[in-house]
């Protein structure tokens, strides 16, 4: 069904050059090379990085429009998962329709085109989360977790890949920013202070927890505020709000009727020679053993997708406790996309610890699914 609709709408020629430009090899790329290309954004690295995405773009994206036609349990026929194939195949074919870069302004208009791709893709992740959620809906009960395995394999080298894609996009259009912020090349920041970023990203997570609450556990952060290194500021952010919403949810819900104060929540950034590791302990209460391997799959969040079947995606931005599930497998993605992890250790009737490890090296080359 998925691919009757995708040829009614997409010509023959154009799902042919899908899979051809699907076959070819992808390109890697490391934290310190996009840092040492775009320290010199001269027209000419700004050509030569134009002409690297036209060619590299659409390999990444073909590869991952063909993996959307034959996905198992019948998912690449849920109608959120059609829509995001849709986008897949039309960035494809704005990519190869493009002509040749040859100058100035071929790369501005280029690099135009390029921004309103990423623009396209961004509720790719609640629009596949939607697609889990309508297959979930009609499924066997009996179908167990091993047959599911297959879905989480997919749904990490999709969403390690268009973390790949949004950051070559999102770190050649900044290269243009007539005024970068200091010290920042694109979306690297060359002295990151972890500790600023993770009391940011904790206050923000604070917040939601207020607003949603009334109340929230404090938060104690230790660490040295001057050191530096460099990494992305928003992957940081983004996986350490992830982390400590999860950990003042848990506080927060197992103290809410107790008359004991809810302990804090204690957040340690420590550097190393080789990684930076980020510690977020919490008291509240832990999680079972045999739970622990399911904190990384996309299918068994319990939580409601903010999305539904006739949602807007223009309002669908709120950011709630639970989410819709993927935070902690998605933070792991951006942690191991720069040569980083996430580890989650946890004491059933305790509490939890979560180490996120971020590579100081930034030699390591993008994981290419």
């Amino acid at each position: 069904m998925a691919v009757k609709k995708a040829c009614e709408s997409f010509s023959k020629s154009v799902l042919e050059e899908v899979h051809r430009w699907g076959c070819m090899k992808q390109t890697g790329v490391s934290l310190r090379y996009m840092m040492e290309f775009g320290s010199r954004p001269t027209q000419r690295n700004l050509l030569i990085s134009a002409q690297f995405l036209h060619k590299e773009l659409p390999i990444r994206i073909a590869r991952r429009a063909i993996e959307l036609e034959t996905l198992p349990h019948g998912l690449s026929e849920k109608p959120a998962v059609f829509k995001v194939r849709d986008w897949y195949l039309d960035s494809f074919r704005d990519l190869r329709s493009f002509p040749d870069i040859k100058d100035a302004n071929d790369e501005k208009e280029f690099t135009q085109m390029i921004k309103a791709i990423k623009v396209r893709h961004n509720n790719v992740v609640p629009m596949m989360a939607l697609g889990v959620q309508q297959l979930k809906k009609g499924m066997d009960p009996k179908i167990v977790c091993e047959d599911l395995y297959e879905i989480d394999r997919f749904l990490d080298r999709f969403y390690m890949s268009r973390i790949g894609i949004r950051m070559l996009i999102g770190q050649h259009a900044e290269l243009h920013n007539p005024n970068p912020r200091p010290h920042c090349v694109g979306y690297i920041h060359t002295k990151m202070s972890p500790m600023e970023v993770a009391q940011n990203a904790s206050e923000d997570a604070r917040a939601v927890c207020l607003r949603e609450y009334g109340s929230a556990p404090d938060l104690n952060i230790y660490g040295d505020p001057n050191f530096t290194f460099p990494y992305v500021p928003t992957h940081l952010h983004l996986m350490v709000f992830e982390l400590v919403k999860n950990s003042l949810r848990a506080v927060q819900e197992r103290f809410m009727d107790s008359d004991k104060v809810a302990p804090p929540i204690r957040i340690i950034v420590a550097e190393g020679i080789e990684d930076v590791t980020i510690k977020v302990s919490d008291e509240g209460g832990g999680i079972p053993r045999s739970g622990l391997p399911k904190i990384f799959t996309y299918l068994y969040s319990t939580a409601r997708n903010p999305l539904d079947e006739h949602s807007d995606l223009r309002t669908a931005n709120t950011v709630t406790m639970a989410g819709y599930g993927y935070g902690l497998p998605i933070s792991r993605l951006y942690a191991r996309y720069f040569g980083g992890d996430l580890q989650i250790i946890s004491m059933e009737g305790y509490g939890t610890d979560a180490y996120l490890h971020l590579s100081r090296l930034g030699d390591s080359q993008e994981p290419l699914p």
